[in-house]
This record gives structure tokens, C-alpha cells and sequence, in this order.
């Protein structure tokens, strides 16, 4: 069934679907692209709050499901590809929350992360209070954050399941893992589970000290592989201008514009929530 799905998850109105998409996405993207098509026919597209959006990596991927996306972020954002405000995430969503038809939220995750201990500066713990806004808000969302974050029982993703390579500067193979957990009050696929193989893994930290072939094939290398810049973007299929911080904080867009199809596939169907209000402080 889900190869027959697939087969037929034809372009709608010039929207092709995306070479990163699993094989079984058909299900969603046909079903989003129906949807997406009868929001054009009422002259509008449903609209997608990105909050603490860095530079669009989420964003591209739900502008790519068919969302029309509006990016918020308390930092200036020069190189955000859509509707830019500077704000307040949470302040900006009580206040504008009833504008849009879904959000996507990516709170900081540096507190959670593996490499928490190379940073010296704090960061702010936002999951929780965002979660409890998204929950007032009654619209349906998606948090994304690192493994080890306290989301409740989130799907993970992983770059193996969409494809993400690219060579490295001499042309080796390198492949793209990038867990990361996304927590939902709709339900949510997976995209099939981690597909890991002998590639050599590469991966785009702004703490990366090993940056070269040469680091990269040193058996006594303790630590993961940073390829040059270029590569990184490439690795994590990023098309628009983005510096090294914004490619270390990125989300693949192949991750949105997937779990965008499925948002908008709970739009078009029957309006139903997961039951959270027991999240809001949790």
C-alpha cells in the first residue's frame, strides 16, 4: 500500500516531491498536497508559526510542505528566508498565536545537549513554558529538540532515513545523522527508523576542532568530524546563505517539509488533539 501511495504522490500545482522524502511519504505528502491545493483554491495558505527560529532550516521544509511560514526569534535573523519578526517567542505567540493554523517551536537546546559542557555561557531551559504555551494556544504543533531533552514520548528522527550525503572536499562519501526529537499533540509517523551503514559520519558543530581529511582519517582522532562549511550545507541541504553557528543550530529542512506533510494531513482531516493539559508544567 505505502508503495502504491508513493507512486502516486504526484506534483500538485508544480509542487514536486522532495528527493529527501522516505519512500512511504507518499501517504502524507499526496494527502498534504490535497490539502495545500484547497487552501490555493480559497486563495490562501495555511500559515506556520517558526518559533525561535534561527536562520530557517525548520521554516524551508514547512514552506516546502506547503505552509506559509513566519519566523520569530528574540535575535536578529539576517539570513531568515521568510516573514521575519524580532520577539519574544512566547510573548509573540500569546499574542499572535490565533493568526496562524500550526506551529512549530525549536526552544533553546543547549542546556540538553551532549556538548553542553563546551559552552560557558547559560542558557535559558524554555521547554517546558513553551510547551505549556503551545498547549493554551489549541493549535497544533510540533517542539523539536537534541536527544536527551524531556519531551513527551517524541519521534526521532535521523538523517539516515532521508538520505542526507555528500562528499567531502576530496570526495569521500560522508553521511548525515542528526538525531533529533520532535514532540506533538497530533499524531506523528516515523520515517521508517535509522538507517546506519559503514559511511563515514560527519556532522556540523561550531566545536568541532577536526576539519580536515587528514583529521578526519587519523585513527587516534578522539571526537566527531566537521567537514569545510560547504560541505556541512550540503550534508544537511541547506541551499540559502548560512554561517557556521546557524548550520550548527539547523534543523534539515528534509525533517519539516516531512513533518509538515503530516500537519497539514491533520488539518485537512477531522480536527482532533492529543489530550496534554497535564503537560503544561511537566
Amino acid at each position: 500500500m505505502h508503495e502504491l501511495l508513493a507512486a502516486n504522490a504526484l506534483p500538485v500545482r508544480g509542487r514536486p516531491v522532495s528527493p529527501h522524502l522516505p519512500h512511504h511519504l507518499g501517504t502524507f505528502h499526496s494527502v498534504g498536497a490535497i490539502f495545500y491545493a484547497e487552501f490555493e483554491d480559497n486563495m490562501r495558505k495555511p500559515k506556520l508559526l517558526d518559533l525561535f527560529c534561527c536562520a530557517g532550516g525548520a521554516g524551508v521544509g514547512y514552506s516546502r510542505a506547503g505552509f506559509e511560514v513566519y519566523g520569530v526569534d528574540i535575535v536578529p535573523q539576517k539570513n531568515y528566508p521568510f516573514e521575519f519578526h524580532q520577539a519574544d517567542a512566547l510573548e509573540y505567540l500569546r499574542e499572535h498565536g490565533h493568526e496562524f493554523d500550526a506551529i512549530h517551536a525549536s526552544p533553546p537546546c543547549q542546556v540538553y545537549s551532549k556538548t553542553a559542557h563546551l559552552h560557558d555561557n547559560p542558557h535559558p531551559d524554555l521547554l517546558v513554558p513553551t510547551r505549556a504555551a503551545l498547549i493554551e494556544s489549541g493549535l497544533p504543533y510540533v517542539i523539536e529538540n537534541v536527544e536527551g531533552a524531556p519531551l513527551f514520548s517524541p519521534m526521532t528522527l535521523c538523517g539516515s532515513e532521508f538520505g542526507l550525503r555528500a562528499p567531502d572536499v576530496d570526495g569521500l562519501p560522508l553521511a548525515l545523522r542528526r538525531h533529533r526529537l520532535f514532540e506533538s499533540n497530533i499524531w506523528l509517523m516515523g520515517a521508517g527508523g535509522c538507517q546506519h551503514d559503514d559511511t563515514q559520519v560527519a556532522g556540523s558543530y561550531t566545536a568541532g576542532r577536526h576539519r580536515t581529511p587528514a583529521h578526519r582519517d587519523n585513527p587516534d582522532r578522539q571526537g566527531g568530524y566537521t567537514p569545510a562549511l560547504s560541505v556541512r550545507a550540503e550534508l544537511l541541504g541547506i541551499d540559502w546563505k548560512m554561517n557556521e553557528h546557524e548550520l550548527a543550530q539547523a534543523i534539515p529542512p528534509a525533517y519539516s517539509e516531512f513533518l509538515g506533510a503530516q500537519l497539514l494531513s491533520s488539518l485537512h482531516a477531522t480536527p482532533g488533539l492529543i489530550p496534554q493539559h497535564d503537560l503544561r508544567t511537566t
